[in-house]
């Protein structure tokens, strides 16, 4: 028999997998910490703040990308639509310094 504990944490996990279809953009396989900084600016940027609130600026190569940081190591790429901002993707910044994005 399984303890309540063990029932409670796989319950949590569910949830937690879950939550990823609610996801506009697929933020599965980063590590929690950043789904969730992500997710809070998303909702931000759903809710009209401005990119710059949360330190982001256009690319220099790109000014229609917009890179906002979501941690020190990585970062959420938009899309400038004119009237909203389109999340496109969350990178490693590794990843977004080799692939140079925009271009």
């Amino acid at each position: 028999m399984e303890s309540q504990a063990l029932v409670d944490k796989r319950h949590r996990k569910q949830a937690w997998e879950a939550s990823f279809e609610q996801d506009i953009i697929d933020l599965r396989g980063l590590p929690d910490y950043v789904v969730v900084k992500a997710r809070n600016i998303i909702k931000g940027l759903n809710q009209q703040r401005s990119y710059r609130d949360f330190g982001g600026k256009r690319l220099r190569h790109n000014r229609f990308i917009i890179s906002i940081p979501v941690t020190r190591n990585y970062r959420l790429l938009c899309q400038d639509s004119g009237s909203l901002l389109v999340p496109q993707k969350v990178l490693s910044h590794e990843d977004y310094n080799v692939c140079k994005p925009g271009i």
